[in-house]
């Protein structure tokens, strides 16, 4: 009997991991035109459009005054009121009190990043956090902005940091300075590409299984949401930090 079973179990399960390695690679942005090799862009493209008409939708033509009263329910403003609150109050812990000048792009990456992993949730839809291409796209615009509020705050004797607190140190620590500043974009790029990819491949794989009924997959579903917002909070998390080491005075570093 048991031995029926298990080979039942069995042929049930080879039509569902088929399915979930079919469904992993396949996206609805696959139908637009040369959509196979870059549905990936569209899809973050899709995300930007997304956020910049809920943007709209928020803010539309209110005036600063009528910001100020919360609305009673619910609602799409509630929501980024919500994130960017939390941001705030991380960032100041990071950054300091002028944590709210860099909020602009710290919130932008934490909602932008969170939504591309999402759509990962989606049936018929991949997560563009999965594509190497979009990764390294966000981690070099947070390296280059690092580099831009460092010389901003601190004129150019920002990079004399670089060449160690006395002079003699500097053919040491140029190198590995320049090496460690390096391996910053590789490492955000790589470890949020890492972390969707396994999370997607998970949650596809599970969510085939119908037979074992909904609370296997709503489980994993439930973490593959939780994965989501923990990548794009410490993509963020980290982009403070590294902010806050650039920003720091002279006398600071």
């Amino acid at each position: 009997m048991r031995r029926r079973l298990a080979g039942a179990a069995a042929i049930l399960l080879v039509p569902a991991t088929a399915l979930a390695a079919e469904e992993h690679g396949f996206s609805f942005f696959m139908a637009l035109p040369g959509g196979k090799e870059f549905f990936y862009f569209y899809a973050a493209l899709f995300v930007a459009a997304l956020i910049a008409v809920g943007s709209f939708l928020v803010v539309g033509r209110r005036k600063p005054e009528e910001m100020v009263i919360p609305e009673p329910r619910l609602t799409l403003r509630n929501f980024f009121e919500l994130v960017l609150g939390f941001l705030v109050d991380i960032g100041e812990d990071i950054l300091g009190h002028h944590a709210k000048k860099y909020m602009p792009l710290l919130a932008t990456c934490f909602v932008f990043i969170l939504f591309m992993n999402l759509m990962g949730l989606i049936p018929g839809l991949l997560p563009p956090t999965q594509k190497m291409n979009i990764t390294v796209g966000l981690a070099v615009v947070i390296f280059l902005s690092t580099h831009f509020f460092g010389v901003k705050e601190n004129g150019l004797p920002y990079f004399k940091h670089f060449l160690g607190p006395v002079w003699w140190l500097a053919p040491i620590m140029l190198p590995i300075e320049i090496i460690s500043h390096l391996a910053r974009p590789l490492s955000l790029s790589l470890r949020l590409m890492g972390n969707i990819t396994g999370d997607h491949a998970v949650v596809g794989g599970f969510m085939a299984l119908a037979f074992v009924g909904w609370a296997v997959p709503s489980v994993f579903m439930g973490l593959g949401v939780f994965v989501s917002f923990m990548q794009a909070f410490i993509f963020t998390v980290l982009s403070m930090i590294y902010i806050s080491g650039a920003v720091a005075h002279e006398e600071e570093h």
